[in-house]
């Protein structure tokens, strides 16, 4: 291809910023010594000569010259704001707060220069000289009225500004002119500047107290134990070279009670028990204990890509339920009330490498092997997980596009933990996705995606000894399922305006849904929206969602929106009780809706089960407010009103006619509380509530579900 010789525009601006970053330091040496006499025009010739014999190789020679100089008064005190003119040139120059100015890629030629003071009169300079490949620097002092005004007295227009008036300081070459270094500057060796050190990593930092006080000393050697200060298990200093370690060590504790409907069962708790609901109650307490050994070649910088990491990170789980009835835990009536469960897992196994760097502003594009935690899009709303794959991911234009390209073979689930095993669960998912900020408006970032799911067909029993796959309802046969979502998503701020949005379209086959009882085709839309104004140290936030039902139960083509594996974080997130729990619908062997999602697609699990495209769909109307009552401390309010989009598969599947719409009214509050300002210690709290209306009512009772919960973080 032929170049044209045009520069691109969104390059046009980065000589003049580069000459704008080197002048001051060709500069400083000029203004050090501004009482020294001015150099000699011969000097000034012969400099000029001199630089043409030390012209680098095939170094361009440069065509334009630049000006800079100082404005001050008779004092020597600086001038702010004087506007500086070169006769033909159109853009104006101001000299900043410390009296500097300087004009850039000036023609070469002789010109009047023009300074203009606020308050005062035009002053003019003529014959003043700019040649290729030089700065000239200037000195200029003009009469002021008033040190607190710092105008200029009014002057007769036109007034040409005298020697003592104006100086000369030195011609220098340009940044353009290849000059590497000026012939009359003695250079002094880096002893001279600078202390050498051995190991940098090592250097030692003054023991001082900041405000005078004994018990604050902000500078330390720190300890293995540490993780605030210097700590070579935290990367702050290399194991070798550039190679880096990293030890991440969480302890999860989670507990929860709550209130679910639990039917009596075959054989109830309670011998006595006369309805068909017997007590809800449930408790919930779990121990994760993660621990994430992160090896990495680069540095200690949050720009630069690493080269190549190598992470791993192993999770033990301990959880123990009590239900106050039987066959919630287990089919088996014999099982009781009560369960104890153990798991080990790998949440992360992965190496990563840098294919090569895409250009200068630390963008890249790296390859990532092995399980790896990945969420598609910035809410949750299709696939979160962490599972085994091969990921392509990078970046462009200063970081300002991004790009995800990876593939998942997804690993079973433990029953009770949520945690990865060690066997293949015959799943494949695709994703590509791709970023860009600053979209529209800045602050607002926009991405593009694609999935793909492939659910083979196969039977699983979970870890309980409850059958999850196929779902046990309708003919229980197993099948295979193909779907591409296709979806547009927002995340960022308009303005005040802070902005969340989703929409997805899925469409492809189901080889034989069991409620359908045949083969379907796949055809649903998800759409999410959230906006919030932030008032001070308050957020107000208002959210809306829709997932499409299914009001043909038995045709060919499902409408029923059901996600991969989703995660959500919306319309307050584990502050819904809809959200956080799942609710079983009676004894049917699915779940109305799991837990950590939205979505009533009427699985038997998120984890373990299979998406279904034959649902009733939902609308969701969300307000609430965030609060950050202190710097450690945010308080959260949410009430969402809930309602079915179909009924129809529910009536089928529960040969129950007359189900209503209406879901009902979900409230929360609770608090975040981080008392060292770091994720070192996070404590979750709150309480949330169900309080069903018409459609419910109609599945289960008008009994209002409740849920209190808490969560403690420590992190190392």
């Amino acid at each position: 291809m032929r170049s044209t010789g045009t520069m691109p525009g969104w390059l046009a601006p980065w000589p003049t910023l580069m000459c704008a970053l080197l002048l001051p330091a060709m500069a400083w040496p000029v203004f050090a010594h501004a009482q020294t006499a001015e150099p000699a025009a011969p000097q000034v010739e012969s400099q000029r000569s001199q630089a043409v014999q030390q012209r680098v190789p095939q170094q361009p020679v440069s065509r334009v010259g630049a000006l800079q100089g100082m404005v001050m008064d008779q004092a020597g005190r600086p001038l702010a704001g004087v506007e500086v003119r070169l006769s033909g040139i159109q853009v104006p120059v101001s000299t900043s707060g410390d009296g500097i100015f300087r004009a850039l890629r000036i023609p070469p030629g002789s010109y009047e220069l023009v300074f203009t003071p606020r308050g005062g009169a035009a002053m003019r300079r003529q014959g003043v000289e700019i040649h290729a490949g030089e700065v000239l620097s200037i000195e200029v002092h003009l009469t002021v009225a008033d040190r607190s005004t710092a105008f200029a007295l009014p002057q007769t227009p036109g007034e040409v500004l005298g020697d003592a008036s104006y100086r000369e300081l030195n011609r220098r070459p340009d940044s353009d002119g290849a000059v590497v270094a000026a012939p009359l500057e003695n250079i002094l060796p880096d002893a001279a500047y600078f202390q050498p050190r051995p190991d940098r990593w090592n250097t030692s930092m003054p023991n001082y107290h900041r405000y005078n006080l004994g018990d604050e000393t902000p500078f330390v050697l720190g300890h293995w134990y540490d993780p605030f200060n210097r700590n070579r298990l935290k990367a702050d200093k290399p194991l070798f070279g550039k190679t880096f370690f990293s030890l991440t060590a969480d302890s999860i504790t989670a507990l929860e009670g709550k209130r679910l409907p639990t039917p009596a069962g075959q054989s109830t708790a309670n011998p006595n028990e006369p309805d068909f609901f017997g007590n809800g109650g449930q408790f919930f307490l779990a121990q994760t204990f993660r621990f994430s050994l992160d090896l990495f070649h680069g540095d200690t910088s949050a720009f630069r890509p690493v080269d190549w990491r190598i992470r791993v990170t192993p999770a033990v789980n301990l959880n123990y339920r009590v239900a106050r009835e039987n066959q919630v835990f287990s089919p088996l009536v014999t099982n009781g009330t009560t369960h104890f469960d153990t798991a080990e897992s790998l949440q992360e196994a992965f190496g990563e490498v840098k294919v090569f760097d895409v250009g200068p502003n630390y963008d890249f594009l790296n390859l990532r092997v092995g399980i790896q935690s990945f969420v598609s899009d910035f809410r949750g709303f299709i696939f979160a997980d962490e599972q085994p794959g091969v990921r392509i991911f990078g970046n462009v234009l200063s970081n300002r596009i991004q790009y995800n390209v990876a593939m998942f073979d997804l690993l079973e689930k433990n029953t009770n933990s949520g945690l990865n095993t060690f066997h293949r669960r015959g799943r494949e998912v695709a994703v590509a996705n791709f970023y860009m900020q600053d979209f529209i408006a800045k602050g607002y970032t926009t991405q593009f995606s694609y999935h793909f799911q492939r659910d083979n067909n196969s039977t699983h029993y979970n870890d309980n000894g409850q059958i999850v796959r196929p779902a046990p309802i309708g003919t229980i046969a197993p099948h295979r399922i193909d779907a591409d979502y296709f979806g547009w998503t927002g995340d960022g701020h308009i303005g005040k305006l802070n902005l969340t949005h989703a929409f997805y379209e899925v469409l492809g086959n189901d080889s034989f849904n069991q409620i359908a009882a045949q083969k379907t085709g796949i055809n649903a839309q998800l759409a999410a929206v959230e906006l919030s104004v932030d008032r001070d140290y308050m957020r107000f936030r208002t959210s809306f969602l829709y997932a499409s039902g299914d009001g043909k139960v038995r045709d060919s083509t499902a409408r029923g929106f059901s996600s991969i594996v989703d995660g959500v974080a919306f319309a307050g997130g584990e502050f819904s009780f809809f959200n956080r729990e799942g609710l079983p619908l009676t004894r049917a062997g699915v779940a109305l809706n799991a837990g950590d999602s939205f979505l009533p697609d009427l699985r038997s699990s998120k984890d373990e089960g299979q998406s279904n495209f034959v649902n009733p769909g939902i609308f969701l109307y969300n307000a609430g407010v965030d609060v950050d009552v202190l710097p450690t401390l945010k308080f959260v309010a949410n009430t969402n009103f809930m309602q079915f989009d179909r009924t129809e598969p529910l009536e089928f599947l529960l040969q129950q006619n007359g189900i209503r719409r209406t879901i009902g009214v979900d409230s929360g509050m609770g608090f975040i509380y981080r008392p060292f300002l770091n994720d070192n210690v996070i404590i979750h709290a709150g309480a949330t509530d169900l309080v069903p209306l018409r459609g419910l009512r109609d599945i289960y009772t008008s009994q209002t579900l409740i849920s209190v919960f808490g969560l403690v973080k420590f992190q190392f």
